[in-house]
């Protein structure tokens, strides 16, 4: 049995341990110690491997602490999945969890998960960037964090944000009032996520002017976008000639996200999505980013990741146990 005692900072203590030990007490269980508070003093206690382990993840959540983030239950799960020394060595969770995306009133978004590291620094260095995966992955979050970073900062000049108007299993009838009235459905998630990121009057402000513009996909046709952040989200729901339709609106200075769940498609039975072909069309292209999500990834109630993976396991199942799902939208749809 190892034990390594370390010295805790007073402001810092309270924030590691959390309130009534919780934090130290997830840590227990995720990393298989024994820690102990006593004054300023962590313990910890177990096989030599683990205790040096567990270490050097608290030296990593103090840093975090220090430098403002939070240490929540996805940041302590992220921390347990790290095998420091297997996986890149120290410093790891600092290298994903202190990636500040955007930051907007005190409140910071970053990556909590290795695949949305991978996402984020996938659609730095990419022009075309998929992120592929279930809901609650922060495929749309951060994609729009990382466009409303680049407008604030003049990367670019402007925001487009599209998906295809395509309901979702069932039948809305008859919408009242003008366009924007009847797709606001449709987009409303969009719009969410923006109010998450900047104030009320700022977001008036960029839509007045045209700077952030969020329009349905067959808006697009015939356009050119230079200059610009353009997400298309629930790209599952794009025919293959819509996907190479929107993809060829890529113009100079920009840069473009999509993103989508290819095992919740909505289109008619007959019809194959464009997102569940493109990796086959574009795929190993020069400049063109491929991300793809798992139930791991999921930063919603602990419940959502659960059902994720279950759907995933019927999936393989009802195949067979043949593993990964082929790009075939009517396969998928067959499937579940």
């Amino acid at each position: 049995m190892a034990k390594i005692v370390l010295d805790l900072d007073n402001d810092h203590a309270a924030l590691l341990v959390g309130e009534t030990d919780a934090n130290l007490r997830m840590l227990e269980r995720l990393l298989d110690c024994d820690l102990a508070l006593r004054g300023n003093q962590l313990t910890i206690k177990g096989t030599e491997q683990e205790v040096e382990r567990t270490s050097e993840l608290i030296i990593e959540m103090l840093a975090l602490l220090e430098s403002g983030n939070p240490l929540d239950k996805a940041t302590l799960e992220l921390a347990a999945s790290l095998g420091l020394r297997e996986n890149g060595g120290k410093g790891r969770l600092t290298h994903i969890v202190g990636d500040v995306i955007l930051e907007h009133r005190g409140r910071r978004i970053a990556p909590k998960t290795v695949n949305q590291k991978a996402y984020i620094d996938a659609i730095r260095s990419n022009t075309v960037t998929f992120g592929i995966g279930p809901a609650g992955t922060g495929k749309t979050y951060l994609a729009m964090a990382a466009a409303v970073s680049a407008l604030l900062t003049n990367n670019v000049a402007r925001i487009i944000l599209t998906r295809p108007a395509v309901e979702a299993g069932e039948k809305l009838g008859f919408l009242p009032g003008g366009l924007m009235d009847k797709v606001d459905p449709y987009l409303r998630p969009l719009f969410d996520a923006l109010y998450d990121m900047m104030d009320a009057d700022t977001l008036a402000e960029h839509l007045d002017k045209g700077s952030i513009e969020v329009a349905p996909l067959a808006y697009m046709r015939g356009r050119t976008l230079n200059d610009a952040f353009i997400i298309l989200d629930e790209a599952q729901n794009t025919t293959p000639q819509q996907m190479q339709m929107f993809l060829t609106r890529l113009g100079f200075g920009s840069r473009m996200v999509v993103t989508g769940d290819v095992t919740q498609i909505d289109l008619p039975k007959e019809q194959y999505s464009g997102l569940a072909t493109v990796g086959e069309i574009l795929g190993g292209m020069r400049d063109i980013g491929f991300i793809t999500f798992d139930g791991h990834d999921v930063v919603r109630h602990k419940l959502v990741q659960d059902i994720v993976n279950a759907y995933t396991t019927y999936v393989e199942k009802r195949r067979g146990g043949k593993g990964r799902v082929k790009n075939d939208a009517n396969t998928r749809r067959r499937a579940i």
